[in-house]
């Protein structure tokens, strides 16, 4: 005989941490309490029950995940199970590949130096003032 009971509930902040959206749980709270996670639309609090079917808007750092609840966990596991937790969308996967290839076009010209700076070198940065170059 199956039991149909619904899963007890998983808290938001949990839910993040074991789907690997953040290393810790209290990143993950911070991150729900400074507006960074939304609910279908809403700023929730850490403490808000996840439900399967939830579209959940992630910032984290520079990019910005929306993915859909497919199950529920609150034990963090290896990283194939936490990428079964959820669905991103499309168009978010879409837009994620874009920022990052301008990111990588704006750094296109820059070549960073080979080494570090002789004496020579360090003592002409610093008569031209730029002393945080060091």
């Amino acid at each position: 005989m199956t039991d149909a009971l619904p899963p007890n509930p998983v808290r938001l902040d949990v839910w993040l941490w074991a789907a690997r959206f953040f290393r810790t749980r209290s990143l993950a709270k911070q991150a729900v309490e400074t507006g960074k996670v939304d609910v279908a639309g809403q700023r929730p609090k850490s403490s808000r029950a996840v439900r399967v079917g939830d579209t959940l808007q992630v910032t984290r750092g520079e990019e910005v995940f929306d993915v859909v609840v497919l199950a529920l966990s609150d034990t963090r596991g290896p990283a194939a199970v936490a990428q079964a937790l959820y669905a991103e969308t499309d168009a978010s996967r879409a837009r994620r590949e874009q920022r990052r290839l301008q990111r990588a076009a704006m750094r296109d010209g820059y070549k960073p130096p080979e080494h570090k700076p002789d004496k020579r070198a360090r003592r002409l940065i610093q008569a031209l003032g730029d002393i945080d170059a060091l």
